[in-house]
């Protein structure tokens, strides 16, 4: 591995903050010296570096930690609160980036309008895993989700947020926090097993990658077909983050977001052949004929679940 990975710590965020206390208490981490007046630690090949507050707006994380340690960073995790108005305690995952937005749009909620950072490779894999945790050791009234891609901060390496929700009653939740402190401890392979969702460009040569256009906040899509075995996952795009004008004049928003997500995807996983599903009754026909023809346009084949699944089988017996 040429280069660590990062977790960045939001202080001014009690749900980042337990879950790097038990990352913290899980093995010796050596204190550094300040990186920009900041605490940071390392583990093996893990920084953790505790920003103070304001993460979606911490932008360009990994060139700073460059900038002040000289080494590389791969790819940043980031524990951290989810806030939803339903109230629901729920642990989520999901990718970051604003790619429906017009480019002269400020972003209420941090990142880059027209752009979305890499998704993490280990979105899908540590889905499985929190899931197969979950089953063992369920926390009484709280659900799993992911989520569609949205908010900050701007990066340029593969990143995802892991999260306690969804409001000030759970966001302190010890039981959360130790969980999913245990996804990442594993995740990363600090523990005595291998880590868990690495994309490596030569052992997964052409394997399908999936990205989820339409659907609701909660990623149904990516929730169940990330759940079988094998699948990659990279952006997730909700309705409202594939927005379209009329009929008679749609407008560039729409395949500008898919652009964004289409090459985001293809930087987080090199060799990898990006596929998509299209939640149908989303859209309008008109609509759903726009976007089949734009995906034929750049290479990205349209697929069913069904046959979605049957890819991913086929290309991990042919390995």
């Amino acid at each position: 591995m040429d280069g660590i990975i990062l977790i960045a710590v939001n202080g001014d965020d009690i749900a980042s903050v337990n879950q790097a206390k038990y990352l913290l208490k899980k093995g010796t981490w050596n204190s550094l010296a300040d990186v920009e007046g900041l605490d940071a630690y390392q583990y093996e090949h893990v920084r953790m570096w505790f920003l103070p507050e304001r993460i979606l707006w911490e932008d360009h994380l990994d060139k700073r930690w460059e900038f002040a340690t000289n080494e590389t960073v791969l790819e940043v995790i980031f524990p951290s609160r989810h806030a939803a108005r339903s109230g629901q305690p729920c642990l989520t995952l999901h990718p970051i980036g604003v790619p429906h937005l017009e480019h002269n749009k400020t972003p209420e909620f941090g990142g880059k309008s027209g752009f979305a950072p890499p998704p993490s490779p280990r979105l899908g894999p540590w889905w499985r895993m929190l899931s197969e945790m979950w089953a063992e050791k369920s926390i009484p009234d709280f659900s799993l989700s992911l989520e569609v891609t949205h908010h900050g901060p701007i990066l340029n390496v593969p990143c995802l947020f892991i999260e306690v929700g969804s409001t000030v009653d759970y966001w302190h939740h010890e039981g959360a926090a130790d969980l999913l402190s245990d996804v990442i401890w594993n995740g990363l392979g600090l523990s005595s097993k291998p880590e868990v969702g690495r994309w490596d460009p030569k052992e997964h040569r052409n394997h399908p990658v999936l990205i989820t256009l339409g659907g609701g906040h909660y990623a149904p899509k990516g929730n169940k077909l990330a759940s079988e075995k094998d699948v990659w996952l990279g952006h997730m795009l909700a309705n409202h983050s594939i927005p379209f004008g009329s009929s008679e004049q749609p407008g560039n928003l729409w395949h500008q977001s898919i652009d964004a997500i289409v090459q985001s995807t293809e930087k987080a996983f090199p060799e990898g052949t990006i596929v998509a599903t299209v939640e149908k009754k989303s859209f309008k026909g008109w609509q759903r004929q726009l976007i089949y023809q734009h995906l034929e346009s750049i290479s990205v084949p349209v697929l069913r679940s069904k046959p979605f699944l049957e890819m991913v089988k086929g290309r991990q017996q042919n390995q």
